[in-house]
């Protein structure tokens, strides 16, 4: 019996320090690659990678059916969480175009500075144009939670040096979406989020829609 009891102990041990052992959301892309062996994705999808609040975009494909996109958003992410599954959730793809929003998770972070997050971005875009040195990519500013009001200052300071970063590739086009989502005396609007006032409902996505589609590249 205690060698039974011991067993059992030492498998539930191995499954816990594998399970401590795997990287971050690690989970989400496997679930990911297993969606995409039962049903294929497009081919060169426009391509939407983030975090929730692309991940929230439940009807992302619908509203774009035009020009054949991909959501691959993860929940929670944060800048570097993307950067680390470029070739898990981006390059498989062989994207025509990306958008991407990340950054507003690494904001209540008390280590993490506007520079951290232009920091991070940097290794992102870097990472992706080591394979895709010319591929369009269209970054949505971070936007006016609610729900993380103390950190508009560092929103919008990251905000500021992304976009200056963002203005040396041409290839880039910087989408603000910060000031579209404020009244016209710059006070936020709780109305364009569900009730824990960081995502978004129905309202803001039709800010963000009407953001994005003008940049969006019609298949050829």
């Amino acid at each position: 019996m205690k060698k039974l009891l011991l067993l059992v102990f030492l498998i539930i041990a191995g499954e816990t320090l594998s399970a401590q052992n795997k990287p971050v959301y690690w989970e989400d892309v496997q679930t990911i690659k297993k969606y995409d062996q039962m049903y294929e994705p497009p081919y060169q999808p426009i391509l939407f990678i983030g975090s929730s609040s692309i991940r929230k975009w439940n009807d992302l494909e619908r509203t774009f059916a035009d020009y054949v996109v991909l959501n691959r958003g993860i929940g929670g992410a944060v800048v570097n969480d993307i950067t680390y599954y470029l070739n898990d959730i981006v390059f498989p793809y062989h994207p025509r175009q990306i958008v991407i929003y990340v950054g507003e998770n690494d904001l209540p972070d008390e280590q993490s500075t506007a520079d951290s997050v232009l920091n991070r971005t940097k290794r992102l875009i870097e990472g992706i144009r080591a394979k895709l040195p010319e591929i369009s990519i269209l970054y949505i500013s971070i936007k006016p939670s609610p729900s993380r009001e103390k950190y508009q200052p560092k929103a919008i300071e990251a905000n500021r040096l992304i976009r200056e970063y963002l203005k040396e590739d041409k290839n880039i086009t910087f989408i603000d979406v910060f000031s579209l989502m404020l009244t016209p005396e710059g006070k936020l609007r709780p109305e364009l989020f569900v009730g824990d006032m960081l995502h978004m409902n129905g309202q803001g996505y039709k800010i963000w829609r009407a953001a994005v589609e003008p940049y969006l590249l019609k298949r050829l």
